[in-house]
């Protein structure tokens, strides 16, 4: 603990005379009245930036492998019937480790070919941006699927693409969402299928006893633990979900 105190003492101390031998910036938010346009275009372009800020997480999260590995883990878990076990922290935060491992090359290209060049002032800002949002694409190309881009191109009355350049991101997105959806679901009924089995022999079983009171999920539960204990569940589950992005 000591360790631990003393180093942040120290740091604590070595700003605090720093504030004081340097005259640190103040930051002030306010409303008042604009005094030229200028001021309201560059209003109206801070809260444009801060509401960007809000959704990236959300929107980031959507154009990776995140959304099919947190729907399968959560099916895993209502097919178990354990409730809220592993917690919701748990799930997000597998599903958070799974997709950067899976983003692995997509992440080493961006800080490759568009990161670490911008921060050598070796490309333009927008030519990072046009670098980033290529290698987002090829990975989104590597997993949609056609009937959900062409979907997206007829709701959107389009002509058909005759090259992937010709598809806009914003027809991409939705439609890799979509596969997402459809194959997270199509994976969660395959995992459901030996899971409800169990809960119908354990419910056959209990009403051929007269046992009917007894609710079956109560018998089953063990058997579906120790089924799931014995095939190494996780290790399949997190194998398969690796392998479909193959």
């Amino acid at each position: 603990m000591r360790r631990i105190l003393l180093p942040t003492l120290l740091a604590l101390l070595l700003l605090a005379g720093t504030a004081q031998a340097v005259n640190l910036p103040t930051l002030s938010l306010g409303v008042r009245e604009a005094a030229g346009p200028q001021e309201v275009s560059t209003a109206l372009q801070v809260l444009f930036v801060l509401t960007i800020l809000s959704v990236a997480p959300a929107i980031l999260l959507m154009t990776t492998a995140f959304t099919r590995i947190v729907i399968v883990l959560g099916f895993v878990r209502q097919a178990m019937g354990t409730q809220n076990m592993p917690p919701n922290q748990i799930i997000i935060g597998l599903a958070l480790f799974l997709t950067f491992f899976i983003m692995s090359p997509v992440i080493d290209r961006i800080n490759t070919t568009a990161f670490q060049p911008y921060m050598a002032q070796q490309i333009t800002q927008q030519q990072a941006l046009d670098r980033t949002v290529e290698a987002m694409r090829e990975f989104m190309f590597s997993q949609v699927q056609e009937d959900e881009l062409q979907l997206l191109i007829e709701i959107t009355r389009q002509e058909q693409p005759e090259d992937r350049k010709d598809i806009s991101t914003m027809i991409l997105i939705p439609a890799f969402m979509l596969s997402e959806l459809k194959l997270a679901f199509q994976m969660g009924f395959m995992i459901y299928v030996p899971f409800l089995v169990i809960d119908m022999i354990v419910a056959s079983v209990l009403m051929s006893m007269g046992m009917m009171m007894l609710p079956p999920i109560i018998i089953s539960l063990p058997f579906k633990l120790l089924l799931f204990v014995l095939v190494d569940g996780w290790n399949l589950v997190v194998g398969s979900l690796m392998q479909s992005f193959g």
